[in-house]
Parts: structure tokens; C-alpha cells; sequence
């Protein structure tokens, strides 16, 4: 017997719903047409950059929910960016954050700043259609990474704990900005401040951090997940 209208409704608000934030549109493609060939979830929205994945995210009305972030999102609003702003907008949400091959420390990153686990893109799918459902269902899911990098994971995630400890959350944001290359004064206008407030915050930032120079303090930060490195300017 054929299902009314408002039972086919109800099946599919019971489907597992994702949305793929990826800067790469073959990925997107790719994983969508993984997912919609499933019959208890389907891809509710595609991004290509973390903005539009905000607006789209915004736009759904569904409580079960995994959004599936790619690491690889870069600029001013990045992939940390918004796991960062799902996780304190939509707490019910399950985020996933996704790569190929990815470093520890950015698996790292990605977890201390909110999301609820990691897919390798270079699982076998049948792994990653389960660790979908295990996230939506509030598990951790670490799925790809070699035994070795679970550790050096875990390792990622103290030394961030320490940093945050130890510096402020403007010192953090300076140690941030500082990682993209730029000089003091560049620093400065990007956060609106003096010249100085930026070196005073640099020579406090040296000191917690128990090291000489910007380049040491930001390769510690980047070890830990803390900051994305650029070209560094002594």
C-alpha cells in the first residue's frame, strides 16, 4: 500500500541529514552521491566555502544533522572558523571534521575547537557512511588515521589546553595573526591597535611560551594546532 503524503514526511525528517562544507566540487559531488544513494540519510546542502556552508546550515530545519567540515577551507573564515561557530550556534548539530591524509595537529585543532571527530576521505565508504551515523548518534569518531597519529593527536590536544592556559585570548589572537607573516604594524592594523601594544603583547606572549623569538613561538603554536602557519617575518 502506497504512503500518504505526510508519512513519506515523516520518513524523511527521520533520515540522517548532511551537509558538506568542502572548497573542492568533486568532493562535493562525490559525497553527496555516496550519501543520497542511502536510504536513511540524505545531503540536505553543499558549500563551497565556510560562509555559504553558515547560510545553508542556517536555512535547515531538521534535528538530526551532521556537517561534514573539510579542512581545506581556507581565508579569514576557515575550517576552524566554523566548527568553531557551529559548535556555540548549533550544539545539537554532530560536526565532522573531514580530509585526506590530514596532520594531527590539524586533526587536533579541529577537535579542540569543537568538532566531534574526523573522516579520512581515503576510508573505504561503507567506514564512512557508519561514522557519519555514530557521530549522529553523539559518538567520537576518529575513522582513517594510522594507530601512530592517534597519539600524536592526543598530544595536540594537551599542548593546546597548555597554550590556552597560558596565554590570553588576545594574545592568542596577535600569536594568530603573527602566524600569517606579518609585521608588527601590519599586526596592528589588522587588530586596531598601536605598534607597541602589539611587540608589549609579542614579548609577553615570548615569555609564558619560554622562547626567544616569534618564529619559536609560532612553531610551538602551530604543534599544537594553535595557528596556521604562513611565511614568517622575524
Amino acid at each position: 500500500m502506497a504512503r500518504r503524503p505526510e508519512q513519506e514526511e515523516v520518513v524523511r525528517k527521520r533520515r540522517l541529514g548532511v551537509i558538506v562544507v568542502d572548497p573542492l566540487p568533486v568532493v562535493r559531488a562525490g559525497l553527496a552521491m555516496l550519501i543520497d544513494d542511502r536510504p536513511d540519510m540524505e545531503v540536505l546542502a553543499e558549500a563551497g566555502d565556510a560562509d555559504h556552508g553558515l547560510d545553508a546550515i542556517q536555512r535547515v530545519r531538521r534535528s538530526r544533522v551532521v556537517v561534514l567540515v573539510g579542512l581545506g577551507l581556507a581565508g579569514e573564515h576557515d575550517a576552524f572558523w566554523l566548527i568553531r561557530t557551529l559548535r556555540q550556534q548549533f550544539p545539537a548539530h554532530a560536526v565532522l571534521g573531514c580530509g585526506a591524509n590530514a596532520d594531527a595537529s590539524l586533526v587536533s585543532r579541529a577537535l579542540f575547537v569543537g568538532a566531534d571527530g574526523f573522516v579520512d576521505k581515503n576510508i573505504d565508504p561503507v567506514e564512512f557512511l557508519q561514522s557519519l551515523r555514530k557521530a549522529a548518534d553523539r559518538e567520537m569518531v576518529l575513522a582513517g588515521p594510522a594507530p601512530s597519529a592517534v597519539g600524536s593527536i592526543a598530544e595536540g590536544l594537551e599542548r593546546r589546553r597548555s597554550l590556552d592556559v597560558k596565554l590570553t585570548e588576545r594574545e592568542r589572537e596577535v600569536l594568530s595573526v603573527a602566524a600569517e607573516g606579518l609585521t608588527a604594524r601590519e599586526i596592528a592594523g589588522r587588530l586596531g591597535v598601536r605598534e607597541r601594544t602589539v611587540t608589549t603583547h609579542l614579548a609577553r606572549i615570548y615569555g609564558k611560551l619560554g622562547v626567544g623569538s616569534r618564529l619559536a613561538a609560532i612553531r610551538l603554536a602551530a604543534q599544537s594546532g594553535l595557528v596556521t602557519v604562513g611565511t614568517i617575518t622575524e
